[in-house]
């Protein structure tokens, strides 16, 4: 299991300084079924938007 995970989305309620992701799990998805060839193919689902602007 990872112990680091790094996100430069800065607008997620999960990001934190030094571009940490301060989840408690993280959700990977992909566009193309179950397997994916390439990063472009994946999305993070865990992502929520903040409200700060």
């Amino acid at each position: 299991m990872a112990k680091d995970v790094l996100c430069e989305v800065e607008n997620c309620i999960f990001w934190d300084n030094g571009n940490k992701c301060s989840a408690d799990a993280i959700y990977v998805v992909s566009h193309v079924g179950n397997e994916a060839e390439d990063t472009k193919e994946t999305d993070c689902d865990t992502f929520r938007p903040s409200n700060t602007q």
